[in-house]
């Protein structure tokens, strides 16, 4: 081979080692640039709340913006739908409630997007549950004696709920179904007013998420009878859980982070970790409190398993109360 010819083919592997080394250097770490968490509940509340809990540590500890932008509406299937249709690249992702990602797909006939298709599971945030409470007159001192009280009476006792499709409506259905109890389900259109007509004995009972009920509770206006979840609520700890009344009845109203399905399993594992580490501080542990949620932590297969086990499970409820939101 001529000099000059050998020259010209290391002068053009060099000059390709180059761009290829440029190139590995060029791939920008994930995040570069803000990050938006899709709300899919109104601002103020308690889910929202929690949602810019979530950005503010992930801001901190990835440098980088985690803005919320909030877009409610349809049971929160507006910004689940939204999340789903993004691109999964990590800069889209959604703070979503048990409703669209399990509940929905059995209230609605026609969904606009596959939870279990559509989207990445990617960490368990916290859960608010549920209490069922009568006003002080009601003589039942627990679920057990309202239970019996209900199946000694010919008319069905009346239970309010903030609304037509509400987890509030599902626990009322499930306990019906469960304790084979008389029960009336009467949606309100929110928790004030359920819980207004149960504190004036115009509703026998409220069934609805523990921190709308708990200042009437703790002034001694509304009577808990218990809470829904798997363990006690420590804001409320001399309350049992149905079940351990012997009742099979559990409701949360559980937050999760998700993202747009095939998103990168580094984006991922790095957002579990933190988010994991967000929920088992005592700083998270006391901003979530504070809002009346109990922190949930797990895998993203652990966050699948419960999108998919919720969803039978409230089918079965929703099926047998003909509930329908369309």
């Amino acid at each position: 081979m001529r000099l000059s010819t050998l020259w010209g083919t290391i002068t053009c592997s060099v000059a390709l080692s180059s761009l290829l080394v440029g190139g590995v250097h060029a791939q920008k770490a994930w995040p570069d640039k803000p990050v938006r968490i899709i709300a899919s509940f109104a601002a103020g509340g308690s889910s929202d709340l929690v949602a810019r809990q979530v950005a503010q540590h992930l801001s901190t500890r990835f440098g980088q913006q985690f803005i919320v932008e909030n877009r409610a509406g349809a049971g929160g299937n507006i910004g689940v739908d939204f999340v789903a249709k993004a691109p999964a690249d990590g800069y889209v992702l959604g703070l979503a409630t048990s409703a669209p990602l399990a509940n929905n797909a059995s209230l609605y006939a026609k969904m606009p997007f596959d939870a279990a298709k559509d989207l990445t599971p990617i960490a368990l945030v916290g859960e608010i549950p549920l209490v069922i409470a009568v006003n002080p007159a009601v003589k039942a001192r627990d679920l057990r004696e309202f239970v019996a009280m209900g199946k000694s009476k010919t008319d069905p006792v009346s239970v309010g709920n903030p609304g037509n499709g509400t987890i509030g409506h599902l626990a009322t259905e499930a306990l019906r179904l469960n304790a084979g109890v008389k029960l009336q389900a009467v949606p309100y259109k929110g928790d004030a007013p359920a819980m207004t007509d149960a504190i004036s004995g115009a509703i026998d009972a409220v069934f609805a998420p523990v921190t709308s009920l708990m200042p009437n509770i703790e002034a001694r206006r509304l009577k808990a009878l218990a809470v829904t979840s798997k363990h006690r609520f420590p804001g409320l700890p001399d309350v049992p859980t149905a079940k351990e009344q012997g009742i099979n009845v559990e409701a949360t109203v559980w937050s999760a982070l998700v993202g747009p399905a095939g998103l990168p399993p580094a984006i991922v594992t790095s957002l579990n970790k933190e988010i994991n580490s967000f929920i088992g501080s005592a700083d998270g542990k006391a901003k979530l409190a504070s809002l009346g949620m109990s922190g949930l932590s797990g895998t993203p297969a652990q966050l699948s398993a419960l999108m998919a086990s919720e969803a039978v499970t409230w089918k079965k409820v929703i099926d047998s109360a003909k509930i329908s939101l369309d």
